[in-house]
């Protein structure tokens, strides 16, 4: 029980970095109807960036400055580049961005090399957050940081590490953030307005453009800020664009395209999908047949349904995106069906 509580969380602080990530690829999409194939790049520029910012300025200022270099490099990105092919449609600013995460891939490995790079967390954030005791007959209970070698001695313990906890943290403070700044401030009545009646903005006075440029700017900070994150809890890779890079796609589509709420909601329903399977031991014909179905070998489909729940947990956020495309194409919390 311990464990499956442990993955829960795990799921939980998962699900908040595809959040920090999948914020700011909706918040573009929401504002300029791109999708940005270049984001999960911008994930690892940030993680690069803070890196080298470490070893000159210590971690907490390369925390705040690698987001602010990246989304500078992205507005730059937006004013040189991919205004000029807008006008062109979509597929051109596909292939721009598409075409661009290889370029950043390459100029990665070409600055900091094709091997992991020791990427640690500060000491502040090294060890337990807290530890979770399992005694038979006794039940759970919670030791804030790691638990004594005695307490462990007579009960299975698991760790929860400080890193997850400062990421779970750090989402949902990015999250109440985004609300406050699109609902309760100028600035973002100014960005929900360019969104729907541009002209109108421009009318009143406003650089409808230098928006735009600004919230992808806005954008790829984010997800820089999720890279500073993710770095110091996973591993500082060049691969680390392609890991996170389809996954939150799928959380944008499940969660519904432009919908900030459901880019939140898609991400937590993602990152439980991706562990809490890994702690049932069944298959999917067990779980069918505990449902009442009857699953025999003339069953169809029936060597898949044999598969163990773990073994398939990495697709399952594949098969959740296409019955979402099939039943409810907008996503679970869409408004707009394009």
């Amino acid at each position: 029980m311990d464990q499956v509580f442990i993955n829960l969380l795990n799921g939980l602080s998962s699900g908040l970095l595809l959040f920090m990530l999948s914020s700011g690829l909706t918040l573009i999409f929401s504002m300029m109807g791109v999708l940005n194939f270049a984001h999960a790049s911008f994930y690892m520029v940030g993680a690069y960036v803070a890196y080298s910012l470490v070893g000159v300025l210590g971690f907490w200022p390369a925390l705040l400055l690698a987001p602010l270099i990246v989304g500078g490099l992205g507005a730059a990105f937006e004013r040189l580049a991919l205004r000029r092919v807008h006008k062109f449609g979509h597929v051109p600013e596909l292939l721009i961005t598409f075409g661009l995460s290889y370029v950043i891939l390459e100029l990665v490995q070409l600055i900091w090399g094709r091997t992991a790079v020791p990427f640690t967390p500060p000491p502040e954030l090294q060890g337990s957050a807290f530890t979770v005791v399992s005694q038979a007959g006794q039940g759970m209970s919670l030791v804030l940081g790691k638990a004594s070698p005695e307490q462990c001695a007579a009960a299975l313990c698991s760790t929860f590490p400080l890193t997850r906890a400062f990421m779970m943290v750090v989402a949902l403070l990015m999250l109440l953030g985004l609300w406050l700044l699109l609902t309760r401030t100028r600035v973002g009545l100014v960005i929900q307005a360019s969104l729907t009646h541009p002209e109108m903005v421009e009318s009143l006075g406003h650089n409808v453009p230098r928006v735009l440029m600004l919230v992808f700017g806005s954008g790829c900070a984010l997800a820089a800020l999720a890279g500073v994150i993710g770095g110091i809890t996973f591993v500082t890779e060049p691969n680390m664009a392609v890991i996170v890079g389809s996954i939150i796609f799928v959380v944008v589509v499940v969660g519904g395209i432009g919908s900030l709420a459901g880019a939140f909601v898609g991400s937590l329903v993602i990152g439980l999908l991706q562990t809490l399977p890994l702690t049932v031991d069944g298959s999917l014909a067990t779980l069918l047949t505990s449902l009442g179905l009857t699953v025999t070998d003339t069953t169809p489909g029936y060597p898949v349904l044999r598969l163990a729940l773990k073994d398939v947990a990495p697709i399952l956020p594949y098969l959740l995106m296409v019955l979402i495309l099939i039943f409810r194409p907008k996503g679970l919390l869409g408004t707009r069906e394009d």
